[in-house]
């Protein structure tokens, strides 16, 4: 049987890509999510910290303890994080081809590539 597709939430996806580049501390990963999405996504600490809390649990980021700075908790992508935001960014690949072929793209639904 073939495996299920499970998309991560918006959230999630946001904190991985931003997390693709280094590690960061809460306050860095907001400001790149908040510059990724140009504006559009705007995390609260408490939803930042929820999601997470989340990748966590899901061992997707794992926290990094950094000796030159031991007030801020850092966080860093795991290896399985990297390969769910590998699968992810594949299926938006996928789908943006997808979307090209249909010329949905071309036609004015607000969308540009």
């Amino acid at each position: 049987m073939k495996k299920q597709y499970n998309q991560l939430p918006q959230v999630a996806f946001s904190i991985l890509l931003a997390l693709s580049l280094k590690e960061r501390h809460g306050y860095e990963i907001i400001k790149q999510v908040l510059e990724d999405s140009n504006g559009k996504i705007r995390l609260s600490p408490g939803a930042l910290y929820t999601s997470i809390k989340q990748l966590l649990e899901q061992e997707l980021i794992k926290e990094v303890y950094r000796e030159d700075d031991s007030r801020r908790r850092y966080y860093q992508l795991s290896a399985k994080g990297k390969a769910i935001l590998s699968a992810e960014l594949d299926y938006y690949q996928n789908t943006i081809a997808l979307a090209r072929q249909r010329q949905l793209l071309e036609i004015g639904y607000g969308f540009s590539c």
